[in-house]
Order: C-alpha cells, then structure tokens, then sequence
C-alpha cells in the first residue's frame, strides 16, 4: 500500500506574548547563572551590582510569568511558547528563592 500524503493547513501562529514570556525566561536565567558563576569565581566578595541584577531577575520573571499566562488565554494559537516561558520563569523565581533561602539560614 502506498503511503498517503496527508498535510493539515492551519492559519494558527505562535501567541507574540508567549515567545516574549520565553525570551525573559531565558534572560532571567541567564543573569542568574552569570551572577551565581561570577559570585564562586569571587569567593562570595561580590559587588552591590549582582545583587541588583538578581532583583532584575526576579521582576522580569514576574513579568514573564504574567505574558504566559496571558498568551495561554488567546483562542486558536499554539502555546508551546507560553507553557516553555511559564515554565522558564518559574524556575528563575525557584532558584532565586533557594539562593535567598540559603542566604538566609547558612
């Protein structure tokens, strides 16, 4: 038997909010792992800076979030930028927080 060709057309597109949701997940990781690397390399003596790169960290993966959620609610679209942004941020805010609980109780 021969294999049919069978193609689907769709007019669907990825949600714009969601590929933005994905992009601030991966600066807020980013960020983070650079802050985390750059703060060993430096024995923990670390400038004022990192910490307000962290704080960026966790303002932009709020904001991330949000986009995620937003863009999941849009009708006939494709959401795997929004689930992977969703994603994606709520591990940043999950390293942040273990960073912060380690700071506070080492």
């Amino acid at each position: 038997m021969a294999k049919k060709n069978s193609y689907m057309f769709t007019n669907k597109q990825h949600t714009q909010k969601g590929i933005m949701s994905t992009i601030l997940g991966v600066i807020s990781l980013v960020t983070l792992a650079y802050a985390v690397l750059m703060s060993y390399f430096k024995s923990g003596d670390i400038p004022r800076q990192y910490g307000a790169a962290a704080m960026l960290v966790m303002i932009f993966a709020f904001a991330g979030i949000l986009l995620g959620v937003v863009s999941k609610s849009e009708k006939d679209k494709f959401y795997l930028f929004s689930y992977l942004g969703i994603a994606l941020n709520v591990l940043a805010l999950a390293v942040i927080s273990i960073i912060l609980y380690a700071g506070a109780y080492a």
